[in-house]
């Protein structure tokens, strides 16, 4: 088997800190107190993969964009190809920026092919798939996605970096699957307008692959059950999670949701809005609830669209999942991916969903 490994190192870091996005936002989200996601989860996959294969060959872009993890995990056949051409313009390390643009990845990807990889594993979010996507277009050439970013809409991606590994490690056929992605800075306003950017083939596992993103029902009566419960409990901070589903619950308390953002509610009252994870943390009392909704379609509660509720602070609440009817009959599972195993460890298992006013539906968490 051959893998070539191209990682993003500043896919989702302006997710903690309220950006909902990186693009154009590495100084910003450094200034607000980022930290890097993307090589802990490349860790993770690349880790187990060479527990699953280590006899596969690798090729991988240089540093920053995967050499170092690669070699981490111990595989011993590896070859580097640099990205950093003149044409491409040179990547500086400014303040923590790495420098690294789209155009890296693509002449990555095209090393990649020239060398005949088997497979390509990125480790990005949307803008990284599509970068991937349109350069393996037409060569028939699989790819798949450790999610690391704050937009995930494309269903390129495996559920969580370990599952990564164990799909390149034992797939044996391909889908054709969507890429989409969407702009940050409408998206920052509120606006979602997922555009498909390619189809590309993807390798597949049943069970280990979230389907593509669809949409949800009406969800007006469990809204109205949700804030009468939250009126009712003095003193109880609510930290409401993004989207719509909960964005109608949060109109049902009286306010208007930031668009896509967490806000945080007691007593009558936003404590704040549209809130970083420091500012969740910061917030919470003694008594707190997390209102969550999963995605429609891949059934993510946490670890999509809403990095600002960190384990941290899933730690410290107790969590309320609601969802329409119509959206969970879109999904037969639930996920996490909270880049914390061991909470997800702990979130897995037989829940109850708000469905109504009053009603419930039991769903599985796996």
């Amino acid at each position: 088997m051959h893998v070539g490994v191209v990682v993003n190192p500043v896919a989702g870091m302006g997710g903690r800190v309220g950006l909902k996005g990186t693009d154009g936002k590495v100084q910003e989200a450094l200034a607000r107190g980022a930290e890097p996601r993307a090589p802990e989860r490349a860790r993770r996959a690349l880790t187990r993969l060479q527990e699953l294969a280590p006899e596969a060959t690798i090729t991988v872009a240089a540093e920053p964009m995967g050499e170092r993890e690669v070699r981490e995990a111990g595989f011993e056949d590896v070859t580097v190809v640099d990205p950093f051409g003149d044409e491409n313009g040179d990547h500086e390390t400014t303040d923590g920026d790495p420098g690294t643009t789209a155009a890296h990845t693509r002449t990555a990807v095209r090393a990649f092919l020239d060398a005949g990889v088997d497979v390509v594993l990125f480790v990005g979010g949307d803008g990284t798939a599509a970068d991937v996507a349109e350069t393996v277009e037409g060569t028939g050439t699989p790819m798949l996605g450790v999610p690391a970013g704050v937009k995930v809409y494309s269903s390129v991606f495996a559920v969580s970096p370990e599952d990564a590994a164990e799909v390149v490690a034992s797939f044996s056929r391909t889908e054709r699957r969507e890429v989409m992605d969407i702009d940050e800075d409408e998206y920052r306003e509120g606006e979602v307008h997922p555009e498909l950017r390619a189809v590309a083939h993807v390798p597949v596992a049943d069970e280990l692959q979230s389907s593509k993103q669809t949409g949800g029902g009406t969800v007006e009566s469990l809204a109205e059950g949700v804030a009468d419960d939250a009126r009712s409990r003095p003193g109880v901070t609510y930290v409401l999670g993004p989207g719509s589903t909960v964005g109608a619950v949060k109109e049902a308390l009286g306010f208007e949701p930031s668009p896509i953002g967490v806000d945080v509610w007691r007593d009558g009252e936003v404590v704040v809005r549209d809130a970083t994870e420091s500012e969740i943390l910061d917030a919470l009392g003694e008594e707190n609830v997390v209102v969550v909704s999963p995605i429609g379609g891949q059934g993510f509660v946490f670890g999509r669209g809403n990095p600002q509720l960190s384990p941290a602070v899933i730690r410290q609440c107790d969590v309320e999942i609601v969802a329409s009817r119509s959206k969970l009959d879109d999904v037969r599972v639930l996920r996490v991916d909270t880049d914390d195993p061991a909470l997800d460890d702990e979130l897995a298992g037989w829940v109850k969903v708000r469905v109504g006013k009053f009603e419930t539906r039991m769903m599985k968490i796996v």
